[in-house]
């Protein structure tokens, strides 16, 4: 033959090739290849995870009781203090005078009590002495050698100097309350003057400082906040505020273990406990839609059981709080699970149907088949179609839809409470082959592919 034949009877047979290869690939219906894990018992933790803020445990904000410049200043921010230890003063000498006018009234109020009392000796002495006339004018009446004016005269004058008596004696108790107010007034302004004097509260950290020498101190009043002067920390217990979503609240409790990881202190966890749950959510300042969009939180404080070096307060943390854990129980990979409306029957038993048919590709790339049938047959007597939460075990070379019951969900695995056993090979992928299994669908194993197509 020619040369021109041998290349007209190659293009001819390269043409019937790939017609009957087209063909095939019409006629024969490739399964979906999928990935599959066999079960098998695991330890799981179920873990809440939350971000927060580092706090101490004990926080003091020093102000002032009195107002005035501050004249001495001996900390600076970030220095360690011992409890009692100097930290501050303010100006006494406004209140040195204060005092000085304190003690001059309770001199002035007890030399009026001094004064009241002499009258009441005073009042006691002319009363006895119209006691003694009224006396003498009695007897004189008797024997009809007064008149009754005189009698009446002095009987008058006896009452007059008994109501003196007591005009007296009230006048000593206004005086004696006079030195107490007095006295209190003199106390409170040496205790102010005591203030002036600001020491340490704690042993601790001084991890802000408001103030410096020179500057005038501010009480405070109902509406006016005083001026913090100073913030004494406690850094010796150390806890880690976070804010956990409210749908994670009701599985954390009292003494959860909880592992806190420190941004400031990196390739470190430090060992917790839950030592705090709020009871009510943080309060937002979010306002409109806003506030309306944004998650409610509630606050959890957990204890730092470990030292951590150079810890400063505000540090930015995130706990995973150990809320859960299953020893040795069977689990099944998240992805593996998927939801499917299923037939079940009066008992609650799973009914398995035909898998719809699955497009065929056709020669030039199009469904060459019915594509699945969307509406499902009607359920028999005494069924019903349902939502189940399951798995495609693979049986046989095929998927076999599962139901399953799960319990504590662990970072890539849910604990298997019924419906699968250990050794069970569960497809885990393709994502997009999972969602789109049918019940008793014919599957191909990756590599049980990959053997065949070497």
């Amino acid at each position: 033959m020619t040369r021109k034949t041998w290349i007209i009877l190659a293009i001819v047979t390269l043409i019937v090739v790939a017609g009957a290869g087209a063909w095939y690939r019409f006629r024969v219906q490739t399964p979906p290849t999928v990935n599959a894990e066999a079960l098998r018992t695991r330890d799981l933790d179920a873990l809440v995870s939350a971000s927060g803020k580092i706090q101490p445990q004990r926080q003091v904000n020093i102000s002032a009781n009195t107002m005035g410049r501050v004249t001495r200043l001996s900390v600076q921010e970030g220095q360690r203090v011992k409890a009692g230890q100097f930290l501050l003063e303010i100006d006494p000498r406004s209140l040195s005078g204060q005092i000085e006018r304190g003690e001059a009234s309770v001199a002035a109020a007890r030399s009026s009590l001094q004064q009241a009392r002499t009258a009441i000796d005073q009042a006691q002495i002319n009363l006895d002495l119209a006691m003694q006339n009224l006396a003498r004018q009695q007897e004189l009446s008797k024997d009809g050698l007064t008149t009754r004016e005189a009698l009446e005269r002095a009987q008058n004058e006896v009452a007059a100097r008994q109501a003196e008596i007591k005009v007296r004696q009230q006048e000593v108790q206004t005086r004696e309350q006079q030195i107490r107010q007095e006295q209190a007034s003199l106390s409170t302004t040496r205790y102010n003057l005591s203030q002036v004097i600001i020491s340490s509260p704690m042993d601790g950290l001084v991890t802000r400082r408001n103030i410096e020498e020179g500057e005038n101190v501010m009480v405070g009043t109902m509406n006016n906040a005083g001026t913090v002067l100073l913030t004494v920390a406690d850094m010796s217990v150390i806890q880690a505020e976070v804010e956990v979503d409210e749908t994670d609240i009701p599985t954390v409790v009292l003494g959860q273990v909880a592992q806190i990881t420190i941004d400031a202190v990196p390739d470190r966890t430090f060992r917790g406990h839950v030592t705090e749950i709020g009871n009510s959510p943080i309060q937002t300042t979010a306002t409109g839609t806003t506030a309306q969009a944004q998650a409610t939180n509630f606050k959890v404080v957990i204890t730092i059981d470990e030292a951590v070096p150079d810890i400063r307060p505000g540090f930015t943390c995130t706990a995973e709080i150990t809320t859960a854990t299953r020893k040795g129980v069977v689990a099944v990979p998240i992805q593996a699970l998927t939801v499917r409306e299923m037939l079940f029957d009066a008992t609650g038993g799973l009914v398995h149907e035909p898998p719809p048919v699955r497009p065929r590709q056709g020669l030039f790339g199009g469904s060459a088949a019915a594509p699945r049938a969307t509406t499902p047959p009607e359920p028999g007597p005494g069924q019903a179609r349902k939502e189940a939460e399951g798995v495609f075990v693979v049986k046989d070379g095929r998927a076999v839809f599962t139901p399953v019951k799960v319990g504590i969900a662990g970072e890539r695995y849910f604990e298997v409470l019924s419906g699968l056993a250990a050794n069970d090979r569960v497809i885990t992928g393709p994502f997009a082959s999972v969602r789109e299994l049918a019940d008793g669908e014919p599957v191909t194993l990756e590599e049980t592919a990959r053997a065949s197509n070497p």
